[in-house]
Formats: structure tokens, sequence, C-alpha cells
């Protein structure tokens, strides 16, 4: 567990802004989302580097935990994964690509990579594929029901009903859906979602299912199916952001970013701090400067709004975030000073919190940060599992 108060994480030599990542907190969240679908398992999103947490640390602690069905987004993923977690389904979201070249389809049979398909003319490459090296190629096949992204449209589905020798030569593990607004419980697109992925089931070979994301496993047993693939909520991104009362979120926080205080100097009224004098201290003040800018994904946007937290107490930010430093104004805490450490992310500004400030998605605050952030386990992780 991440605890409140004054902290200081390990660092690498010479780090400035570090993310350090509970996988205690990740494993006993996916633990939570197993008990709650017991229809089918659980599987772990990791795209995006695990939500920007890490998938190097994230995916093998879930691989031990017991976790054995893994997503990505794009095979690049998959293949830095798979030496990782053996023996684990891994699927890559994204397929196949717009024209599946043999190198690419390659690389998914011979690393044990399953894609998820949802265009005919990937169906018809992989089929091909599998005829000429004379075995079944395990798939999952992807329907849309509404999210008009990826998956078989209803005229795509149309064909493929009327053609099921296409998929003869072909191991369908589950066919999937994806939920459009599954946060939002009564929203009827989640019904009708619903319905229209059973309707298309139907109309395909017997498989498994795979419906609930994240949001769909807090949705009921009507929303249960085989397998649940869940990522934010992993992470400690709440799946019900818009539950009463107020909104609380039943996920474990699962990771901190924290950035040092490199410099700190006493500016005199009025001076200006940072890019073109956009605030002036209006009594002298005690600036420090933290090493973590625009370029860790730390978001320019920021400028003038929200608050780092040193011993549970809030820091506001002033000035303009910088490509590599941000500045805070500290003149009401005389014990920071340089070498401290200062909460960005963590209990006292969870992503949501940064999200409301920008308007954005709790999801583009992970997924934005940077590689420049060294991320480190928390120590005793390992040992809370």
């Amino acid at each position: 567990m991440i605890l409140s108060g004054q902290y200081s994480p390990p660092h690498p030599l010479g780090a400035s802004a570090v993310l350090t990542v509970d996988r205690a907190a990740i494993v006993a969240n996916w633990r939570d989302l197993c008990a709650r679908h017991a229809s089918g398992a659980v599987a772990a999103v990791v795209k995006a580097d695990a939500y920007g947490l890490g998938a190097a640390l994230v995916a093998p602690a879930l691989h031990e935990a017991g976790c054995r069905h893994f997503f990505t987004a794009h095979l690049a993923e998959a293949l830095a994964l798979r030496p990782l977690i053996p023996g684990a389904m891994l699927a890559v979201l994204n397929g196949l690509g717009p024209e599946p070249a043999p190198e690419v389809i390659a690389a998914f049979v011979n690393h044990d990579i399953i894609p998820v398909i949802g265009r005919l003319a990937e169906i018809s490459a992989f089929a091909a594929a599998a005829t000429r090296l004379g075995r079944r190629l395990p798939l999952i096949l992807h329907v849309d029901t509404g999210m008009a992204r990826l998956g078989l449209d209803a005229a795509e589905l149309d064909r493929l009903q009327q053609a099921p020798e296409w998929l003869r030569p072909l191991d369908l593990r589950f066919v999937m859906t994806h939920l459009v607004a599954a946060e939002s419980a009564d929203d009827p697109l989640n019904a009708l979602q619903r319905q229209r992925f059973i309707a298309a089931c139907a109309r395909l070979p017997p498989a498994p299912r795979s419906l609930a994301n994240s949001s769909g496993v807090f949705l009921g047993p009507a929303f249960a199916s085989d397998l649940a693939r869940t990522g934010a909520a992993l992470y400690g991104i709440n799946p019900v952001p818009h539950a009463a009362p107020g909104g609380i979120n039943p996920m474990r926080l699962a990771c901190r970013l924290s950035a040092r205080v490199l410099q700190v100097r006493t500016v005199p009224a009025g001076s200006p701090v940072g890019y073109n004098a956009t605030w002036r201290a209006a009594r002298p003040s005690r600036i420090a400067t933290l090493g973590i800018g625009y370029a860790d994904g730390w978001p320019f946007r920021l400028a003038g709004l929200g608050q780092a937290f040193f011993d549970e107490t809030p820091v506001p930010l002033v000035g303009r975030v910088s490509m590599d430093l941000t500045t805070c104004d500290i003149t009401d805490h005389p014990g920071v000073g340089p070498g401290d450490w200062l909460e960005l992310i963590g209990p006292h500004a969870p992503p949501e919190r940064i999200a409301a400030e920008l308007g954005t998605s709790p999801y583009e605050v992970l997924t934005g940060l940077g590689p420049r952030i060294a991320r480190l386990p928390l120590a005793n992780a390992d040992a809370a599992q």
C-alpha cells in the first residue's frame, strides 16, 4: 500500500522524477475484479506500457498471481512481453494490420500471439496462412456493436455468416465486442450493445464470449461472459466515476508520481516566474523548481492549475510548465528544500483529479507519462502479495 505523508521514493542515479508502481495493489485489483466477474476469467489489458505504469513490471506480477490472459494493442508490445509471461494467452487488439504481411503473420504464429481480427480481409489472410501451414491458427473475432472503430460491421457479419468456410481453418478462441459507455450504468447503449452482441454470436460458430471491460464488470451479471478484459481498473482508475456516493473509487491506487526539487530561490513581490511571465509573485515568495516537464508527459496545460503535495499539504503549481521543469510556490512550506520529493500523482492527487483540472481523461494522464520518468516497484509490493 502506498502510504500518505512525506515520501522519498527509491530512485536511479540522477533521476528527478519517479513513478512508483504498487504491484501488490494491481494484483489486489485484479483479484477484486475476478471476484466480481465470477462467470469467467479476467484478462489484463497491458497496452500502452500497462497504461503508463510499465508493462515489464506489471505483467509478470499478474502472471505470477495467476492471470493467464493478456491483451496489448500492437504486435511490438506483445513481442516484448512474450518472454515475461510464458504459457499465457497473449492477444493483440489491433489485429494483423490493414495489409497483413507474411512476416507479420509469421510473428504471430512463431511467438504464440493471437490476433484480434475484425475485418474479412484479415480473416482471409489468416485462414490462407493456416491452410499453408496445415494447422488451425487461433484468433479472437471482434464484432462491432456500436463503437464504430474496429470489428466486423453488420455487412461483413452478413457475409461471414453466408460463408462459414472462411473460419474453418481457424481456431476461434473468443468472440468479443467493446462497450461504448459502460462507465455510465444507466446509459441505454449498454443494453443495446449487449443485445446486438448476443444476436451476432448466434450467427457465428459457437465460441466463448468476451464482453465486459473494466467498467462493464460493474454492470452486473447481465454483462458477465467467459472473459472480461480489464485495463483501467487494474491500475486504480475509477471504473464507476458516476456512481453514488460521490463517485467513490472501489479500486486501489496503484502508482505514485514524485518529482524532485532541484533548486529553491526567493523572489521579490511582483517578480515573474517562468516563460512569458504568466505568473507574478503577489508577495516575497520561495519558488521550488521540480525536475519534470512536458517532455516527461507532465501536461503543459497544467500551467497555473493544480497542486503538488508535500507532507500531505498542497503546494500550488505556478508559472508555465516547461519542457523539463515545473515550478511551485513553497512560501508557506519552509520545510521544502533541494532534494525533497513532491507528490504529483498519488493519494492526494489521483489521476481523476488531474484529469478534471485538464478537462480530459485519467487514461490520458497516465499513458502520457514519458520514458524519462523512472518506473520502479514499491519496495514492499512483492511481500504484500
